[in-house]
């Protein structure tokens, strides 16, 4: 199969297209095929710092969406030919950079059948995080006020859907010009986004 790896530390150019043995499942994983690969900041600094991996030679990438081909013994929650999304492994390497990945099946959900494999895979990093703060942390409920900074970023436009979802009422803040209005069409009501004034270096 074909993976994106790398040598050395370094920027974009450091990566390269290689050859490498398809993964197979162990017990309780599940093979899937990959279509797309998320791209977040975890990735890129991994690959110029090596941060949780280490020295090169590696692969970064945890975020994919794709189809699951092969289970192994004992996986369950999802099933061959199921399209799926997940983050596996993280913080540990998951090699999601290539065409194929195997991990625990508890690692995956179902990819919903209105989001593309694209918009499924830029999905689990950005809205776990939203998610674990303000629900599993959090405990939002109906009625509060929530505060969100950067509501029209990767995380924050998330945050607004899940805080709204559960009956709050969302306070968030966005440059000016298409953010705001990113942002407010990601929160159709009980919401006020507004801008913030633009961050000059010290």
């Amino acid at each position: 199969m074909r993976i994106v790896t790398q040598q050395v530390l370094g920027g974009p150019e450091v990566l390269q297209v290689s050859e490498a043995a398809r993964p197979e499942p162990g017990p309780t994983e599940v093979l899937v095929r990959v279509v797309a690969a998320g791209i977040n900041p975890v990735d890129w600094k991994v690959r110029a710092g090596g941060g949780f991996l280490g020295t090169p030679p590696f692969t970064v990438g945890w975020d994919v969406a794709g189809v699951v081909e092969e289970t192994g013994f004992g996986a369950s929650g999802v099933g061959k030919g199921d399209e799926v999304l997940g983050m596996p492994w993280f913080p540990r390497p998951a090699n999601a950079y290539a065409e194929y990945v195997t991990a625990p099946s508890r690692h995956f959900v179902r990819k919903p059948a209105e989001l593309s494999h694209v918009e499924a895979a830029a999905l689990p990093l950005a809205g776990l995080t939203a998610w674990q703060g303000l629900v599993d942390i959090g405990a939002v409920q109906s009625e509060q006020r929530v505060f969100i900074d950067a509501a029209a970023g990767g995380v924050g436009h998330l945050a607004v859907q899940i805080a709204k979802a559960r009956g709050a009422y969302v306070i968030g803040t966005a440059s000016a010009g298409k953010h705001v209005s990113s942002a407010n069409s990601a929160s159709t009501s009980r919401s006020t986004i507004t801008t913030r004034p633009p961050q000059h270096p010290t």
